[in-house]
């Protein structure tokens, strides 16, 4: 097999960086496999020497066929440094891989990509092979196609990433104008358009809000495996738009996923459980809001009463 290369975007986490390429070096397909890693420069002072190990552990890595390292010269941020290296790297392969330093995969994840990435290639439909699955209330049996894009172990094309839309403003506008926020929020039962208006203001430079939109509003799917390949482990606060969180906690496939072409078609059933999963993070996200309530509440309070009588 001519193996897709598999770029790596790095920061200041060496711990989460070392599990991750632990776990891709176990794959199947590793030494058959270009690994091109992109290490962000510090942004602040205080993330140098982080910032220096994961970049002394680079040096160490292999069981791949190739291992380059990009070494940024200044900060790029998340968002920036995924949207560039991933424009060079397809302009310069034609299809990439994409992990971030959180992500632990199963074995059989790179032969997955590579099979469904080589057998959709052409299919002017598909926007990506996605290599994450939620926790989701009943099991699946075989892959299936969501619209919109994901980003947590993906796979894609020159074709499919040319339609990518910098401009959130014009995302939203367009969600809107067309009345479709509410079907790109899974029904209303999670807020991506709230995360896309978010970006719009500057609250997140997410890129993965506007790969998601971009391909959503181009009527374009991805495949999704029946169980997950991949597992963040980056839910603990140490990267960047992460919180403390274990609702997207989920197994590792125990097995190989077979990828045969399937119609171009969103999956019903699949839309109905994500629909339902997401539906039961919602008691969390309103938990969530009411402590921050009341955390603000007592900070006001605080500051209040500490104010000296005249």
């Amino acid at each position: 097999m001519n193996c897709i290369p598999i770029a790596l975007f790095v920061y200041k986490r060496p711990w989460h960086t070392s599990q991750t390429i632990q776990a891709l070096r176990q794959n199947d397909l590793a030494q058959d496999s270009d690994l091109i890693i992109y290490a962000d420069a510090p942004k602040e002072p205080e993330t140098i020497p982080a910032v220096r190990e994961v970049r002394k552990y680079l040096q160490t890595i292999d069981g791949f066929r190739s291992v380059t390292i990009i070494q940024r010269e200044k900060n790029f941020g998340l968002a920036g440094s995924i949207i560039s290296g991933v424009t060079e790297l397809l302009n310069r392969f034609g299809s990439i891989i994409v992990l971030e330093d959180d992500l632990v995969t199963s074995p059989w994840f790179l032969r997955y990509m590579n099979e469904a990435l080589a057998l959709y290639e052409n299919d002017e439909r598909v926007a990506s092979i996605h290599g994450y699955l939620y926790p989701l209330p009943q099991r699946l049996t075989a892959p299936f196609f969501i619209r919109g894009a994901d980003c947590w172990g993906w796979g894609t094309w020159r074709r499919a990433w040319s339609c990518f839309d910098h401009d959130g403003a014009g995302l939203l506008r367009e969600l809107n104008n067309r009345g479709l926020a509410e079907l790109f929020d899974f029904g209303g039962t999670y807020p991506y358009t709230e995360m896309l208006e978010d970006q719009v203001r500057g609250a997140n430079d997410s890129w993965a809000i506007r790969w998601n939109a971009s391909a959503f509003l181009k009527g374009m799917l991805t495949l999704y495996p029946p169980a997950s390949l991949v597992r963040n482990i980056g839910l603990d606060s140490s990267g960047t738009h992460c919180t403390e969180e274990d609702h997207h906690e989920t197994i590792l496939a125990a097995a190989p996923v077979e990828v045969t072409r399937i119609p171009l078609t969103e999956s019903r059933r699949a839309l109905r459980l994500f629909r339902k999963y997401f539906r039961s993070l919602q008691p969390r996200r309103i938990d969530r809001i009411k402590g921050r309530y009341w955390r603000l509440r007592d900070k006001l309070f605080s500051v209040f009463t500490s104010v000296p009588t005249p």
